[in-house]
């Protein structure tokens, strides 16, 4: 291997008769280049996307989220709960009761999901580290009750933790006998507004805190729960701790981590991520096709070398390797030139914000999140090679074929 590679080393830097296969060289190893930037700097955005995305969920959803298989509600076993609390791999441990009910402030009304906590969600959410108006208060007096609301509900019901006013919440009775009479067909209990928290969109529209207790009064129920949120204690492998639990809880309860609780969104970016790394690989098929066109050129430019090479013996698979080589040195110039032109333009990102989001406000962020990723040089490095390999495989392979049977017939 090491003659062809030197040879072939030699091809590559040596100046060419003609200048023509020196400027296609050129352009192949810049294609390859850029289409290898391209893959670095689109798969970093997108796992600053992933991460971003990741980072809201931490905030409002649980290390550990247990629900019923089948059903809705469902009231935790004591013994059950006692094993999960004695677990030294869980740290906190709160009960959730969740559902849809009509909140009205005024003349303004908005369906809301409504999530009764207890004490402990703090501790295993950090929703009370998001609150951007007010305080993080779902309990006072025993005749007053508490919401900590996302933005976007506050917005739409125009209330806010300095009114004096309470927000009117109206869920259907459970019990309720038939009536001609609407009014009572609902249980109605008033919340005072505490805090506004802004997570993101879909959370900061849709959710507000109440008390559990609160909940369980308007939904005429006991002790039951929609989900046990469970907090892992530092140190501890998120996927031991939730076989464990799942051994606990049995097969009635379904046991999910942070991405299981969020699949389909998790995959979706997965496959946004991938589809776009096909799409550019296909551009950088395109871009290596110049390797075909100047290999084939430095071939025919370098028939008396192959023919002097077969007068010392050297046979057609030597030939082979030499150009072959020559070929897949392009593709690595332009890989590894690509790669540091790709983090270069991340680490800029990351560093400066250069390319800012349009619409600044609206966002969460002003510019583009960026993550490096080693599987992602990893995997760009293998196929730019893989496209190489083959760029340079059918011209090291036939082109020689035919100019060697050509030599022997002269």
């Amino acid at each position: 291997m090491r003659l062809p590679l030197y040879i072939a080393k030699r091809y590559l830097l040596a100046k060419k008769s003609q200048n023509v296969i020196n400027i296609i060289s050129g352009i192949s190893v810049i294609g390859v280049a850029v289409g290898t930037m391209a893959l670095i700097v689109v798969l970093s955005v997108f796992n600053g996307f992933n991460s971003l995305v990741q980072s809201l969920f931490s905030v409002f959803d649980p290390d550990i989220k247990i629900e019923l298989v089948e059903g809705k509600t469902f009231t935790p076993d004591k013994n059950t709960v006692e094993k999960i609390l004695n677990h030294p791999g869980v740290e906190s441990f709160s009960e959730v009761l969740e559902e849809n009910a009509l909140f009205m402030y005024d003349d303004r009304q908005h369906v809301v999901t409504m999530k009764g906590v207890d004490e402990n969600y703090r501790k295993v959410s950090g929703v009370d580290t998001m609150i951007i108006e007010g305080d993080y208060i779902l309990t006072g007096s025993k005749n007053n009750n508490f919401t900590v609301m996302g933005r976007g509900v506050a917005n739409m019901l125009g209330a806010g933790p300095n009114h004096v006013d309470p927000v009117s919440v109206y869920m259907p009775s459970r019990t309720a006998p038939p009536t001609l009479r609407p009014e009572r067909a609902f249980n109605r209990e008033a919340v005072f507004p505490s805090g506004i928290f802004s997570v993101e969109q879909e959370f900061d529209m849709d959710y507000a805190l109440v008390p559990i207790a609160f909940a369980r009064r308007l939904l005429e129920f006991d002790n039951e729960v929609t989900s046990l949120n469970i907090k892992i204690s530092e140190g501890f492998s998120h996927k031991r701790v939730k076989q464990d639990l799942q051994e606990i809880t049995g097969e009635r309860l379904k046991v999910m981590d942070r991405y299981e609780q969020h699949e389909w969104l998790y995959k979706l970016m997965q496959t946004e991520k991938w589809a776009i790394f096909l799409i550019l690989t296909f551009i950088l098929m395109v871009a290596s096709f110049n390797i075909i066109g100047s290999l084939t050129m430095l071939i025919i430019e370098k028939k008396k070398d192959m023919a002097v090479l077969r007068s010392l013996g050297a046979d057609s698979g030597l030939i082979h390797k030499i150009f072959l080589l020559e070929g897949w040195m392009i593709s690595v110039v332009g890989a590894f030139a690509g790669l540091i032109l790709g983090t270069a333009v991340c680490l800029i990102q990351m560093e400066y914000e250069v390319i800012k989001l349009y619409g600044t406000g609206a966002f969460i962020i002003d510019a583009y999140p960026v993550e490096l990723q080693l599987q992602d040089y990893l995997y760009v490095f293998l196929t730019v090679l893989t496209i190489g390999f083959l760029s340079a495989w059918y011209p090291a392979k036939y082109v020689i074929k035919r100019y060697l049977s050509e030599n022997e017939q002269l």
